[in-house]
């Protein structure tokens, strides 16, 4: 099995490159720009392995996309390759219409010319994995789940630059024919993530005993989902998914941001104990603009057709993530160098 992976040095691409490369044995071409969030270090496991390759190039770079594919001969492409924070595409939307919007369309276009040349037995048995997010399904209230059916409503710039990739992706599928199947995940949390995001964050500033920037009153729910579990439901998607449909990947564990820094703060109190609890370093700061209240994804569909389940409740996995970073600072040391502590791409009024 050959698969091409785009987005294979961020964090739940690095993870899914770990799991083909460790765990299944497939021959793997990772290709990334290597932007802010792309991190080679992620990737220590598998470097020198005779069935990995690296290839630093830019998916909106047609001619590298379609000279990529045509030299590796990929049996899939798993495409995971985004701009991907919703703080930063507030204040600055342009990467994500680049990235998310044209540079899934130039992907598309490489896949598409690669794939019509192939007899018919390898078009049968290709696939186009388009990875997406929840976010653009928009908001909920306090009761429901996200389905496969749900209309999308985003409300960021990022999710909506996924939004119309997912849109793209299944175009392609009706109009030409591409087999392409679209996966949308809850939050991922887990080892190797961008020290940005909520969960990495809270872990390491509580580590420096620096403060918790928590948003509003930490009311906002996400469905968390463990990225190694991801990990294994996209490559069973793309193994066993039906052309053209859309699988929602979740984890089945609402939570509070709040009770999610709690959380944190009351396994790092037990692991690495401080002079006084963690909790109080918790600062509520100012809510960011278009600020989704809820999200919680149905797993139904996943879980039924292809017997995909999570290994990992909110609860074990918020450990084996402490835990890890605990015990890896080789890896995010130098990733808290670039930068304060801070939420990437707050705006001004946002920093409380």
């Amino acid at each position: 099995m050959r698969v091409m992976v785009t987005g294979g040095a961020g964090f739940i691409g690095s993870a899914v490159v770990r799991h083909l490369v460790l765990d299944m044995g497939y021959e793997v071409l990772n290709v990334d720009a290597l932007t802010y969030a792309g991190y080679l270090p992620s990737l220590t496991a598998v470097e020198g392995k005779p069935n990995y390759r690296f290839l630093q190039a830019n998916i909106c770079d047609r001619e590298a996309m379609e000279r990529a594919v045509g030299e590796f001969q990929p049996d899939r492409i798993m495409h995971l390759a985004a701009e991907s924070h919703v703080d930063r595409s507030i204040t600055g939307a342009a990467d994500f219409i680049q990235t998310n919007i044209v540079g899934t369309f130039t992907l598309l276009e490489a896949a598409l010319r690669f794939w019509s040349g192939l007899d018919d037995n390898a078009k049968e048995a290709f696939r186009f994995l388009h990875v997406s997010t929840d976010e653009v399904y928009g908001s909920l209230g306090a009761d429901g789940l996200f389905t496969e059916q749900t209309p999308y409503d985003p409300s960021s710039p990022y999710s909506a630059s996924k939004a119309s990739s997912d849109h793209l992706a299944t175009a392609w599928q009706r109009t030409y024919g591409l087999p392409v199947v679209v996966s949308n995940c809850s939050n991922n949390y887990g080892p190797y993530h961008f020290p940005e995001k909520l969960i990495p964050l809270t872990i390491l500033n509580a580590l420096a005993g620096e403060r918790l920037p928590v948003y509003g009153k930490g009311e906002n729910v996400r469905d968390w989902l463990y990225v190694e579990d991801h990990a294994r439901a996209l490559d069973l998607i793309a193994e066993r998914g039906r052309v053209g449909e859309t699988y929602n990947v979740g984890g089945r564990n609402e939570r509070r941001n709040i009770d999610v820094v709690r959380k944190i703060c009351t396994v790092l109190d037990e692991l690495a104990p401080a002079n006084r609890p963690r909790e109080e370093l918790i600062e509520f700061v100012t809510d960011r603009p278009g600020h989704d209240a809820r999200y919680a994804i149905d797993a139904t569909k996943l879980e039924a057709e292809l017997g995909w389940r999570a290994k990992e409740n909110f609860d074990t996995g918020i450990e084996k993530t402490v835990r890890w970073y605990l015990d890896n600072e080789w890896w995010w040391q130098p990733l808290r160098e670039r930068y304060d502590g801070q939420r990437l791409g707050l705006l001004k009024s946002s920093k409380g």
